[in-house]
């Protein structure tokens, strides 16, 4: 079993930037965030592999989101710039053997932290 415990997040202006970060108690091959909005389903955000240190990101996000690892420390991060009103939802972040981008092959969920742009 891994635990997963975020931090970051809250409110901000749009423009404006957040980071949000997830301690992981063991290793999986992969991890990621994915957001959830009111009354959406949960998606995916991004991801990175650590064996190959591959990531991947959702088209809604490129260029503003940026994921990296502190491997030493099993710490994620999310750095999230020029944020839009649209990125607002709860953040979780994911971690799996296969796949952690996809909610429906995440083995290990966070609590969430919520995210708020205004306009």
């Amino acid at each position: 079993q891994v635990k997963l415990v975020e931090s970051g997040g809250g409110s901000v202006q749009a423009g404006g930037s957040l980071r949000v970060s997830c301690l992981a108690s063991g290793y999986t091959p992969c991890m990621g965030w994915l957001r959830q909005a009111p009354g959406k389903e949960r998606e995916g955000v991004a991801a990175i592999y650590f064996t190959s240190l591959t990531t991947i990101y959702d088209d809604s996000v490129k260029g503003r989101f940026t994921i990296s690892v502190d491997d030493t420390q099993n710490i994620v991060y999310l750095q999230m710039n020029s944020l839009k009103p649209e990125d607002t939802a709860t953040y979780y972040c994911a971690a799996g053997t296969v796949n952690c981008y996809n909610p429906n092959y995440v083995q290990y969920w966070g609590q969430g932290t919520p995210v708020t742009v205004s306009s």
